[in-house]
């Protein structure tokens, strides 16, 4: 009688729970949602909030609870939540995925099992289960191993079992509450947080948290017309997925990608702990103590307990800052601007005001919108005049037709969403585009249809080991050369209307632009501006260098490669003068160089011949009447040696001067500095 009494107690509570109303609703780029809920709370009353329980872990980390006229909250609770593996865990089973029936009797090994074959019952304590593999003649089945009341062990084909029970009632339950906790982890149940008053209390209370949200979508309509200006129609598309309706709520939408996660804090944490136990006890030993060498004390070493600091960590609340948002919202509507008479705009005014809130753009909506659940809305939050110019934009080497485009500047005062763009030109449908997040003031390009009355080609050349700069400093000489790359565009306008196009030159790490000056310049890419009259063909030609640096002995360089630095017009004329004086200097030692070979050489070929005259006088000597012919061997013998004296001396004359030039050399090397 007292169950029944405390579950009607529970239930009557259950229907007094206040509702809560969503008022506020705010959409973000990331993928969560910022709702605000109010209502009168009566004293004594529960406020009861329903959530998915995917949604528990965004809800406890943002939800406030706001007092207003005079309400008391007394107390926040909500169902809580037990890990799967934790309830499992105090079951003397375990069921894994796909396991066999065999695994589980095994499991429960000593319990009593009665098994129905037919007519036929065995019971018995079960031994062990297993599963014998099948082969070509039998499929694999289970069996288990009961131990009968009589003794006997008998083996039970499970695959000719009608059916089993265990005999104990509580390890039946187990069995059962074990399913049971395994079906409603997957089952998708509400949980509730409940929101207490006191007794002595009532008024309004607000309630404000972020949960998970379709992200909403921004699409534009851009109506072009040929004065250098157009129309840009903005419609937000949302999606009322939260399972209740929107009534007349207050809606933003918030364009940015604030930081956002996911923190554990709905499921319950269980720290794990280490085993510790007192030793055993022991009989006691005699412990024999050794004798002190000195009479001085111990030192003692008292044990000091530091408790570890506790900086308690700021983290700013997302739905604090969302409620910031919310909170001073702009009700007033903005004019529309003058409509074109050719560009049909949508008759639905819009009704939003944007303005910037810190790095985000908030589109507020100044009247209620109602959203029925399950269902989408399209709500349109800009209708104004832009600045736009029609233009081409080739920036494909892989095509050889531009791309039509817009080049739109953000005149509106507004942030403009990301999103597609569907163009219209002079009234009809010319394209689609993409558009990024522009921010006021700032341009973008558009590009919506392939243009096929203008034709670009691109052709390339490149040169290499151009001198940019030479530098000198004790005998080392310093070259910066460039790799000079050119790429000529070929642009042909085949129509009779001008146009004008922008070349989109992608830009090279390491690479400088040398001409000609772009119009603008993106993260990697150079953009210029070509005009293009009515049938005509124009060209661009762009050029890039990469300037590197090598560094050379001026001692180790050849007099012919000195003389390439003299002659480029790239160095100055005071370097130029300098590297002509070392390539003459290096220049008269490569020429003492060539004649102390030729010296050595003649010096080589006369002690030859000198040799060759000896050998002959010792031969003749041998043979009589010859004497005659020795005295002329003997002649050339000694006018040799007097050549080769004078060889010598030459030889020593050019060694001499060779030092005098290299000495120079390295005195002008050494004092060159540029």
């Amino acid at each position: 009688m007292k169950q029944l009494v405390l579950a009607f107690i529970f239930s009557v509570c259950n229907l007094m729970a206040t509702e809560l109303p969503v008022k506020v609703v705010v959409l973000y780029k990331h993928g969560v949602g910022y709702f605000e809920r109010s209502g009168e709370l009566v004293g004594g009353e529960t406020a009861r909030l329903d959530f998915e329980e995917s949604q528990m872990n965004d809800v406890l980390k943002s939800l406030m609870v706001s007092e207003v006229g005079g309400a008391k909250i007394t107390s926040l609770r909500y169902d809580a939540s037990e890990p799967l593996s934790h309830k499992l865990s105090v079951f003397p089973f375990q069921l894994g995925q796909q396991a066999p029936l065999s695994a589980l009797l095994d499991s429960l090994k000593g319990a009593k099992l009665a098994v129905h074959l037919g007519s036929e019952i065995i019971s018995g304590a079960i031994v062990g289960s297993r599963l014998v593999p099948g082969d070509e003649k039998h499929p694999q089945r289970d069996v288990v191993t009961l131990l009968a009341s009589s003794g006997e062990l008998r083996i039970v084909d499970l695959s000719a079992a009608t059916s089993l029970k265990l005999s104990d009632p509580e390890l039946q339950n187990q069995l059962q509450d074990y399913l049971a906790a395994i079906h409603t982890s997957h089952s998708r149940e509400k949980r509730s947080v409940y929101i207490a008053s006191s007794n002595r209390y009532a008024g309004k209370i607000q309630v404000s948290y972020v949960i998970p949200a379709p992200v909403w979508k921004s699409s534009y309509r851009l109506l072009l017309s040929g004065s250098g200006t157009a129309t840009l129609e903005g419609w937000a598309i949302v999606d009322n997925l939260s399972g209740e309706d929107w009534v007349n709520v207050r809606l933003s939408l918030v364009s940015g990608r604030p930081i956002s996660f996911i923190s554990r804090l709905y499921e319950p944490r269980y720290v794990s702990r280490p085993m510790a136990e007192l030793p055993e006890e022991r009989a006691g030993k005699p412990v024999v103590y050794g004798g002190t060498m000195e009479g001085e004390k111990a030192p003692v070493v008292a044990g000091m307990a530091v408790s570890p600091d506790q900086t308690p960590g700021t983290a700013r609340d997302a739905a604090g800052s969302a409620d910031t948002l919310t909170r001073g919202m702009l009700s007033a509507q903005r004019r529309v601007p003058t409509r074109q008479a050719e560009a049909p705009l949508s008759s639905v005014e819009p009704e939003a005001l944007a303005r910037e809130v810190g790095e985000l753009l908030e589109y507020s909506f100044s009247t209620p919108v109602t959203v029925p659940r399950n269902e989408s809305a399209m709500l349109p939050f800009i209708q104004q005049k832009i600045t736009a110019r029609k233009l081409l934009i080739y920036a494909s080497t892989n095509s050889q037709y531009p791309i039509s485009a817009a080049e739109i500047l953000n005149d509106t005062g507004k942030t403009l969403d990301g999103g597609p763009v569907t163009v219209f030109d002079q009234g009809a449908y010319a394209g689609e585009a993409l558009m990024e997040t522009v921010k006021t003031s700032d341009k973008r390009l558009i590009g919506y249809a392939v243009d096929f009355g203008t034709r670009v080609s691109t052709t390339f050349d490149s040169k290499t080991d151009l001198v940019r700069e030479v530098h000198s400093r004790r005998g080392v000489l310093s070259i910066k050369k460039a790799i000079q790359e050119v790429r000529t565009y070929t642009i042909r306008n085949v129509d009779e209307k001008p146009k004008t196009l922008l070349v989109e030159h992608p830009a090279k790490p390491e690479y400088k632009l040398v001409q000609p000056k772009p119009l603008e310049k993106t993260v990697n890419a150079y953009r210029f501006e070509v005009k293009l009259e009515p049938r005509v063909t124009e060209k661009l030609q762009v050029i890039e260098e990469r300037v590197y640096e090598s560094s050379v002995s001026v001692s180790s360089m050849a007099p012919d490669v000195l003389f390439s630095y003299v002659t480029n017009r790239e160095i100055s004329e005071a370097v130029r003068k300098h590297l002509e004086r070392i390539a003459m200097q290096k220049q008269r030692i490569a020429e003492t160089d060539r004649s102390l070979v030729q010296v050595d050489q003649e010096i080589k070929d006369l002690i030859q011949d000198q040799d060759r005259l000896r050998q002959n006088i010792v031969s003749l000597h041998q043979v009589s009447g010859q004497q005659e012919q020795v005295e002329n061997y003997a002649r050339q013998l000694a006018a040799g040696e007097a050549r080769l004296g004078g060889l010598r001396g030459h030889r020593a004359e050019l060694r001499t001067k060779k030092a005098e030039l290299e000495s120079e050399l390295n005195a002008l090397i050494e004092k060159v500095e540029f």
